[in-house]
């Protein structure tokens, strides 16, 4: 059994296996699509595989929409060409349970694969036929945060940014810089209206997409790269929008498990790959069963109907309230909270800690009793229920190869939204409010002594990458395990930094309970463990 387009002609024998295949003609929507395209994509990774393109695939099966998907990736071609091209755009998406079960959908709403490329001269020809298109009305976007960053951490432009700034249009060389050229070939082909939609999980994404858009648009103005009117047609909201959106969905790396399953199932070239530039994908996606997708509802152009998919459409401040619901109260902090502890108390995996009583106990403390209270509630989804979601069915489920290690990763850069907001938010609430917090400081202390880089054992292990280890190692290196100095003073400069968590702790009062904690986590080995125990 091949993933292609002739290995699915069987479809008898791969619905045997328990595959969920197409229920459209693709042929017919691939013509439609080539004729009148409505939505690419840009970013031909797993989140596109695993949400987006399921979304879609459900509402051709269902006949409510009848174009496809136009997957295009201007960072890494190798997944054009070794993943989308080789598998004639089909990919398998397996949705893991937590009650065990999988469910094994090919997916084949992905009709056309383009290289964002100038020297692919094909393929960017075609994508400024698809973007000078009366029908386009989505242009979305899963390119990473960084993707929409023009510089540097010394200010600089990028190098490529640059020379796209000075060169204009004309063959760019930056990924913002690709888009900006092709939305431009969109402005000149008579102004059509459009939504330039990110998708990528940071907040107030559109704004980023916006300020990039027109980061090029004045300079190429302002060079004589481009034709005046440029920047007002990216400006003006009833020809351009930029909505914002809140997506939430897992999509691990591939896990072994997963390909052994396809394997099994005799499915052959299911390996992985690592590319070039480091990207670990394959042809398949394993992902967890929930998703939310929340969309400022701003379409010029018109949009699908997409609620029909469960993709929600609503206003710019719903959007907002939904994204600080889930990064200030009720996924993210809770995730912290189980990525340092995990690391701590030599967990591999999130769902591993779920079995822990202790620190089940401890992330329903911060999210119920510490993070409800101040919540931004969205009303379009119900906060508790989402907790409840995310302790009962996502974090638990034993098929997510999510580890501690990963969601430790620059953990200095999310305090301040993770538990600066709520504890900010009970500062507003009365003088004093702050100090009812009592797991929010667990955590914080729980993180000063992880970047102590020894476990709970005493036995030293690597930290996750972070922006500002060398900054915060230094500040801990005098602190060890039976350390019987002023754990206080040791670490004010972490405490007092508001840049770390947005406020500084001392004056919200918490900073002298965190030093408490931290000297009870290194009163020697085990100590981290007895301290959860003691005061969860």
């Amino acid at each position: 059994m091949k993933l292609n387009e002739n290995g699915l002609k069987d479809r008898e024998e791969w619905m045997k296996k328990g595959y969920r295949l197409p229920e459209f003609d693709r042929e017919t929507v691939k013509k439609r699509t080539k004729e009148r395209p409505q939505w690419i994509h840009f970013g031909a990774g797993n989140i596109l595989r695993a949400f987006q393109a399921n979304v879609l695939q459900e509402l051709l099966n269902r006949g409510v929409m009848d174009t496809g998907m136009i997957a295009a990736e201007g960072y890494d071609y190798e997944i054009i060409e070794n993943i989308n091209l080789l598998h004639d755009g089909f990919s398998i998406l397996l949705t893991l349970k937590s009650d065990g079960t999988m469910e094994k959908t090919v997916i084949g709403s992905i009709v056309e694969s383009l290289e964002v490329n100038p020297e692919n001269k094909k393929d960017f020809e075609r994508l400024k036929e698809i973007f000078c298109a009366d029908s386009l009305q989505i242009v979305s976007f899963t390119i990473t945060e960084k993707g929409y960053s023009l510089k540097g951490a010394d200010g600089q432009y990028f190098s490529d940014v640059e020379k796209d700034l000075k060169r204009g249009p004309e063959a760019p060389e930056s990924y913002i810089g690709k888009i900006a050229s092709l939305l431009y070939e969109r402005y000149q082909s008579g102004g059509k209206r459009i939504a330039m939609v990110s998708m990528d999980n940071c907040s107030h994404n559109g704004d980023r997409l916006k300020e990039a858009m027109e980061t090029f648009a004045l300079a190429w103005e302002k060079n004589g790269r481009a034709e005046e009117g440029f920047l007002s047609y990216l400006q003006d909201r009833e020809k351009v929008s930029f909505p914002w959106s809140m997506i939430d969905k897992i999509t691990p790396r591939p896990d072994k498990r997963a390909e052994e399953i396809l394997k099994a199932d005799g499915i052959e070239g299911m390996e992985p790959i690592v590319t070039a530039k480091n990207t670990y994908i394959a042809p398949f996606v394993n992902a967890e069963e929930c998703q939310y997708l929340v969309i400022e509802d701003e379409f010029p152009n018109g949009r699908p109907q997409l609620e029909k998919g469960g993709i929600f459409f609503t206003s710019r401040e719903t959007v907002d309230k939904a994204e600080k619901m889930k990064v200030c109260t009720c996924l993210n902090p809770l995730h912290t909270a189980l990525a340092v502890f995990g690391c701590l108390l030599g967990y591999p995996l999130i769902s591993e800690e779920m079995k822990n009583p202790i620190l089940k106990k401890l992330i329903e403390r911060i999210g119920y009793e510490e993070g409800l209270p101040v919540v931004s509630d969205p009303k379009i989804l119900d906060p508790r229920k989402f907790i409840e979601e995310v302790i009962q069915i996502r974090f638990p489920n034993p098929f997510m190869p999510d580890t501690p290690q990963r969601i430790a990763t620059d953990t200095s850069q999310k305090l301040a939204v993770r538990y600066g907001e709520t504890i900010k938010a009970y500062g507003k609430l009365k003088r004093g409010a702050a100090d009812e917090l009592k797991m929010i400081p667990l955590v914080i202390a729980g993180w000063i002594r992880y970047l102590m880089a020894v476990d709970d054992q005493g036995k030293a292990f690597t930290l996750s990458p972070d922006p500002l280890l060398d900054q915060l190692q230094p500040v801990v290196k005098e602190i060890s395990l039976g350390f019987s100095g002023d754990v206080s003073e040791k670490i004010r400069p972490i405490l007092e930094n508001k840049t770390i968590f947005g406020t500084d702790l001392y004056e919200t009062g918490l900073a002298s309970k965190i030093a408490f904690y931290l000297k009870e986590m290194i009163a020697g080995k085990g100590a981290v463990e007895a301290t959860l125990k003691k005061y969860v």
